[in-house]
C-alpha cells in the first residue's frame, strides 16, 4: 500500500520504482485502487493508494459496506483467539451513509461489478448500486460454498471477463436458493430468501438472521465447546506422528542390545579358543 497526495497523481506515476500506475479500477472509504504495471515483468497488480493527508489512514468508520466478501477474507484466529472469526481486507469498503447528514447513499444503476463475481449479489451483477443487503446476500453465498464445497455457477467457460461475468449471473439468477441449499438446513435458504428480499436502503434484521442459525445451532445439539474440525484434524495429525525423543531412546535400546550380543559373542569365541 502506497501513500499519495490526489492533487499530484498522474496515471503514468512511477510507484515504488517498480510500478508503472495505468488507471484507476476502484475506491473505497480508505484509499483508491489503481491498476500497476511492473516495469520489469509487465505483471498487472492492484496498487491501493492512501492521502498522505489521512490522519488514521487504516481507521475504520461505522456505515460501511464490504463489497469483496469471499471465504479467502475469512481467518481463524490463533492461541487465545483461536476461537474468533477475521474480516479482513476493507481496501474496497466504502460508506452507506453520508458521514454528515448520515442519510443513505443514492440509488443508481449502470455500475461497474465491484468484488468477486462467484459471491457478488444478483443486484451487483445487474449494475445497481451495492447496500447492505448486498454484503447479506454475498456472505449467504459465502455459507453455502463452505457447506457444498463448489457453487452452480463455479467453473464458467468464456472468451473474456465480461462473458464469463455473463454467464455466472444467468446461472445465479436461474438456480434458485432452495436448489442451491438442496439437502443442508431450511435455514439456509431462510437466510437467502430473506436477503433477496430487503430494499435498497432499508436495514437488514441483523437479530433475526442471528437467531435463525442460533437457533440451528442447538436444534443440531452442538456446543460452544469451540472444537472445529481443522483443531480436531490438526490433534490427530500431531498424534500419528512419532515422537522424536521416543524414537531415539528406542534407537538406544537397539545399539545396547547390539552391544551385549557382540560381548556375548566375543565371550563365547573365547571359551572355545581355551577349550581347543
Amino acid at each position: 500500500m502506497d501513500k499519495f497526495n490526489p492533487m499530484k497523481m498522474r496515471s503514468d506515476a512511477i510507484v515504488g520504482g517498480k510500478y508503472r500506475l495505468s488507471r484507476k479500477i476502484g475506491s473505497g472509504s480508505f484509499g483508491d485502487i489503481y491498476l500497476g504495471i511492473s516495469i520489469q515483468s509487465g505483471e498487472e497488480v492492484a496498487i491501493k493508494m492512501e492521502s498522505t493527508s489521512a490522519r488514521h489512514p487504516q481507521l475504520q468508520y461505522e456505515a460501511k459496506l464490504y463489497r469483496v466478501l469471499h471465504g479467502d477474507n475469512f481467518l481463524m484466529g490463533i492461541g487465545r483467539h483461536c476461537n474468533k472469526l477475521f474480516l479482513i481486507d476493507f481496501g474496497l469498503a466504502k460508506k452507506y451513509r453520508d458521514p454528515q447528514t448520515r442519510l443513505h447513499i443514492l440509488y443508481r444503476e449502470d455500475k461497474n461489478l465491484t468484488g468477486t463475481a462467484r459471491y457478488a449479489s444478483i443486484n451487483a451483477h445487474l449494475g445497481i448500486e451495492q447496500s447492505r443487503r448486498d454484503d447479506m446476500e454475498s456472505l449467504g453465498y459465502v455459507m453455502m460454498y463452505f457447506n457444498r464445497g463448489v457453487l452452480p455457477w463455479q467453473g464458467m467457460k468464456a472468451n473474456n471477463k465480461t462473458q464469463k461475468y455473463e454467464k455466472i449471473s444467468e446461472k445465479k439468477m436461474s438456480t434458485p436458493i432452495e436448489v442451491l441449499c438442496k439437502g443442508f438446513p431450511a435455514e439456509f435458504s431462510m437466510y437467502l430468501n430473506y436477503c433477496r428480499s430487503l430494499r435498497f436502503d432499508e436495514q437488514p434484521d441483523y437479530m433475526y438472521l442471528r437467531q435463525l442459525f442460533r437457533i440451528l445451532f442447538r436444534t443440531l445439539n452442538h456446543q460452544y465447546d469451540y472444537i472445529y474440525d481443522w483443531t480436531m484434524l490438526k490433534q490427530k495429525t500431531h498424534q500419528s506422528q512419532p515422537n522424536p525423543a521416543l524414537l531415539l531412546g528406542q534407537a538406544d535400546t537397539r545399539n545396547d542390545r547390539e552391544r551385549e550380543r557382540e560381548k556375548e559373542k566375543e565371550k563365547a569365541s573365547g571359551k572355545t579358543m581355551l577349550s581347543e
